[in-house]
């Protein structure tokens, strides 16, 4: 019997720690073929199970229920959310913004498995920066949707001090870069009761949803929660 395949195709060192991207065979499923990413030798993301990752473009689109759609995606990751928007007839457009360049490298050097599909994508805009820094300032524009899957979740995040931006005051400013109707979205590993709390102290219109699905790596159930908050101002 042959070992299973791994094979490094990446790994940088970077301000949150060594990023390291790898495929692998599953040890579990010979010959299914996964691509991972770690960070700081913890595991981030994988391509293995990307349910909830396209749930929260789905479900964004569902709860705004208009057209044309221009969406902001904080986090690019593997790019599981951003292809799911633009694939979607109701969005017209999407803009990532991803902290670490070396991600966006992944995808120009086609490294992951939608690098096909990403670098075809007509109305994708990729924008190497801090999201979180976007939504805290002044908005320059107004977006339908605004989708952030950056932290495991709002209590464990991946840098070392926690953000405003899971604050009252900091949702505030990121609904200001919302248009009327406009829905923002924000995946987690994990409910966060505080979290929840500031969301409807800044929005009306909150929605939490487990997203539970089969974990076949670990042959266990696993949920992640998915947080939106939907801007009624001048309705």
């Amino acid at each position: 019997m042959s070992s299973p395949k791994l094979e490094i195709l990446a790994y940088e060192d970077t301000p949150l720690g060594p990023l390291c991207l790898r495929r692998r065979e599953l040890l579990s499923q010979p010959g299914t073929v996964v691509t991972e990413v770690t960070l700081n030798h913890e595991f981030l993301m994988s391509s293995f199970n990307t349910d909830s990752e396209r749930a929260i473009a789905q479900r964004s689109v569902e709860i705004h229920g208009g057209g044309s759609l221009k969406a902001l995606v904080g986090g690019f990751g593997l790019g599981y959310t951003a292809w799911e928007l633009l694939k979607h007839s109701k969005v017209t457009s999407v803009e990532v913004i991803e902290y670490l360049p070396q991600v966006l490298g992944w995808l120009r050097e086609d490294l992951i498995p939608l690098s096909g599909e990403l670098n075809a994508a007509d109305h994708l805009q990729l924008t190497s920066g801090d999201v979180y820094q976007k939504l805290l300032s002044e908005p320059s524009e107004l977006f339908d949707l605004i989708v952030i899957d950056v932290d495991h979740s709002p209590s464990d995040q991946l840098a070392d001090d926690e953000h405003q931006f899971y604050t009252s005051m900091g949702l505030a400013n990121a609904k200001g870069h919302l248009a009327d109707g406009g829905v923002l979205a924000v995946w987690s590993y994990a409910e966060s009761s505080d979290f929840s709390d500031a969301l409807r102290a800044t929005f009306d219109n909150v929605h939490v949803e487990p997203i539970k699905t089969f974990n076949a790596l670990v042959d266990h159930d696993q949920t992640d929660w998915l947080f939106f908050g939907v801007n009624e101002t001048l309705r």
